[in-house]
């Protein structure tokens, strides 16, 4: 794929934009005036891979907690801002590293003008974030959703240019799957500036997951997005997770361990499901790029799973273990998960 080449951006110490890696992020869900909780949250999501991490000023009080937030963690803050252009000031003032100004509910220009003013002078983006649920009524009636979108980013791209800014990031999320990929791919060609691509509440893990996978996996693929953030209604460090088993997927990132396993079927003399399950358990505690195979037919698993680095594939009462698709010994059944992780263990002690 030929990824859309955007202008680079700094957020704090992550470079974002045109020929770097897509960057992972995701938003902390305490209160952010609970600064303890906040900062343990952080560090959680530092620690599980997120790049970037955006937090919720809803007033005042959380605005003045960024500061002593941001001298807790070394990960990017980006401050959420909505109808008040006052706690965008705060934030700044606070330290962040990047603003999210959302124009369906700050559409006010001199307001806009203030924030963009102090933003320049700290040399601090600001994403321009588009949501479908908070487009005005009278912007554009009678256009489509996804245009609509797009022009209202638009408009604010031009704004902000006119003001000599061009630390620009765009995102136009909706949580429907096809509005938001028509918007993002209206939108690619007639700006410059790096685009966060996310479907908005995508809903719980298992429903989000795939939402997400589906409208951020088909503009990935078509080149387009330089940052995103899977939102789920679960614990943010799950976020993390989706979001880079999409970038694995295509081949855009690989981080930790990708699990390979058969669906099984009648033809399966081992419970391949509880294995498999059991294996990716005891993954969670790896964390360099090995690819493990879980197979349930020792004629043909090898074979099917040959690009693993190592993996198993269990027959009647014993399982082949093999690496790149060659059978490198047999194991009994109850020995199973033993000797995979043995061998799995080695791996990640030698580096692969």
């Amino acid at each position: 794929m030929i990824r859309r080449t955007s202008r680079q951006l700094r957020i704090g110490k992550v470079t974002v934009g045109g020929d770097t890696s897509v960057v992972v992020q995701s938003m902390t869900k305490t209160d952010t005036r609970d600064i303890h909780a906040t900062i343990n949250q952080l560090k959680q999501l530092e620690d599980c891979g997120c790049e970037i991490v955006r937090v919720a000023v809803p007033d005042k009080e959380a605005a003045t907690s960024l500061a002593t937030i941001k001298k807790g963690v070394s990960l990017p803050i980006i401050a959420d801002i909505h109808f008040d252009y006052r706690l965008a000031l705060g934030a700044l003032k606070a330290g962040v590293d990047g603003l999210r100004l959302n124009p369906g509910n700050m559409g006010d220009k001199e307001q806009v003008s203030k924030v963009v003013a102090a933003a320049k002078e700290r040399e601090v983006p600001i994403r321009i974030g588009v949501n479908a649920g908070s487009l005005p009524a009278d912007f554009q009636p009678r256009a489509p959703l996804a245009e609509r979108m797009g022009n209202m980013a638009l408009e604010q791209i031009r704004f902000m240019e006119s003001l000599d800014f061009s630390l620009i990031k765009v995102s136009l999320k909706a949580f429907d799957v096809p509005t938001t990929i028509q918007a993002y791919q209206m939108i690619a060609d007639k700006m410059p500036y790096p685009l966060h691509l996310g479907v908005t509440e995508a809903g719980l893990p298992r429903t989000g997951a795939i939402r997400s996978a589906i409208g951020i996996g088909v503009l990935l693929y078509q080149g387009i997005g330089d940052t995103i953030r899977v939102s789920l209604t679960a614990y943010p460090c799950e976020e993390v997770f989706v979001a880079y088993e999409i970038l694995k997927s295509l081949g855009l990132r690989q981080r930790g361990p990708t699990l390979v396993s058969c669906p099984s079927c009648g033809r399966a003399d081992v419970d391949i499901i509880a294995l498999a399950e059991a294996v990716n358990k005891r993954l969670e505690k790896i964390s360099k790029p090995i690819k493990v195979a879980v197979m349930g037919c020792v004629v043909n698993g090898p074979g099917e799973a040959k690009d693993a680095d190592v993996g198993i594939a269990g027959g009647k009462g014993k399982g082949a273990i093999f690496r790149k698709g060659k059978v490198v010994g047999t194991v009994s059944e109850n020995r199973f998960l033993q000797a995979l992780m043995t061998e799995i263990e080695s791996l990640n002690e030698r580096g692969l």
